[in-house]
């Protein structure tokens, strides 16, 4: 475990950057249809902001844990270490029942960075639902 005392403190942003919200749908397109994008964009960009420890995020997501060696968590731990700024995750929630884990469509590296600088660390996240049944439903890209 990292030991808080010698960790700084991870500066965040109140929103996250319009950039942000591409870059999410990007990545979506590879697994949902574009109905099912353009709803949980949308959702994304009204939903409120809440706080999750950075640990649960890898474990709700069960991605692994990125090194410091990965050049754009190394990226972000530089902003860490700077004071920089750091823009909010975009998740979207995953189904206990069916075993679907939780997605991070836009933040995976800003997670681990945050992990490592601090696996308690509490990262503010969006969190959109798959509505309308399965992400695989309406036109793909």
């Amino acid at each position: 475990m990292t030991d808080v005392s010698d960790s700084p403190t991870i500066a965040w942003l109140k929103a996250p950057q319009e950039h942000d919200f591409p870059a999410a749908a990007a990545f979506l397109q590879l697994i949902a249809g574009d109905d099912t994008i353009a709803d949980i964009e949308k959702q994304l960009r009204q939903a409120p902001t809440v706080q999750q420890k950075a640990k649960d995020l890898l474990r709700a997501s069960r991605l692994p844990l990125l090194d410091a060696t990965n050049p754009h968590v190394a990226g972000d731990l530089a902003k860490i270490a700077h004071g920089e700024a750091l823009s909010p995750i975009l998740l979207v929630r995953g189904d206990l029942a069916r075993g679907v884990p939780m997605v991070i469509a836009d933040g995976y590296h800003r997670v681990c960075a945050s992990y490592l600088t601090d696996e308690n660390t509490d990262i503010p996240c969006r969190i959109a639902d798959v509505r309308g049944g399965h992400a695989e439903g309406g036109k793909h890209r």
